[in-house]
């Protein structure tokens, strides 16, 4: 069983009421759902959120919503809250609830490799960066070994790149499948030195010796942080929904 998980918070530090936001007629909330709604490979897909308004909101559009706590520090931290009465061995994909063009072959891809590679405890996806990606630190870079697992994340410029031939600058992209015991091993573990550093999640699992598998994608899909990025994707959807992200 694979189980595609939406946290949703109310609060954001750059754009509050970030789901409830409208877009193209409709939640933003509900973009994400519907998308991951066109994915095969899930058994299951439910929002979780910290207020009645997202919940009420999942709700009116029919979709299936769970209320959890306000205190999780993170969308790891709800998704392993309310996972603690889902089936013990279920996989789980954390979907992140900001991003309305996210692609069901992405999602479909890390569900069926769950569902084939139970000896990976932790799956994500990555894609080529561009020419502007290093040196921007919103924009997550992750160095790979010969096998295709995590060395090491970073918001700096890594690899140093001193001869270009010889290494390919990937761009992370943020959505994460995991196997159960994974999930909730990483949620009982505190916040590690890098991830406080770099503010990236999950240089705790790697901190910790927990593997992550990276699957190579061609894109990444265009999520909304600002005001900004909501106009921009509205653009993208009234034009035909390219996933791609600028």
């Amino acid at each position: 069983m694979v189980i595609g998980a939406i946290p949703a918070r109310y609060g954001s530090s750059r754009l509050s009421g970030k789901p409830l936001r409208m877009l193209a007629g409709h939640p933003l909330i509900e973009h994400v759902y519907r998308r991951a709604s066109e994915a095969t490979q899930l058994d299951k897909i439910v929002v979780l959120t910290d207020d009645d308004r997202i919940s009420d909101a999942v709700r009116g559009f029919g979709g299936l919503a769970e209320l959890t706590p306000v205190d999780c520090a993170s969308g790891t931290d709800r998704i392993a809250w309310a996972a603690r009465d889902w089936p013990s061995d279920a996989a789980v994909i954390n979907i992140q609830g900001d991003e309305p063009l996210i692609e069901a072959a992405a999602i479909d891809r890390i569900a069926a490799h769950l569902r084939r590679e139970p000896g990976d405890a932790l799956v994500t996806l990555a894609t080529e960066a561009g020419e502007d990606d290093a040196r921007n630190p919103d924009v997550v870079k992750v160095v790979l070994d010969r096998r295709g697992y995590a060395l090491y994340f970073s918001r700096s410029p890594v690899p140093y790149v001193r001869n270009a031939a010889e290494a390919t600058t990937w761009r992370h992209v943020g959505i994460y499948g995991y196997q159960m015991s994974a999930l909730l091993r990483l949620a009982e573990l505190e916040p590690s030195p890098l991830e406080r550093s770099e503010s990236l999640e999950q240089l705790r699992a790697l901190e910790n010796g927990i593997a992550i598998r990276v699957m190579i994608v061609d894109q990444a899909s265009a999520g909304v942080d600002t005001m900004e990025d909501l106009h921009r994707v509205e653009s993208l959807l009234r034009k035909g929904g390219s996933a791609t992200s600028e």
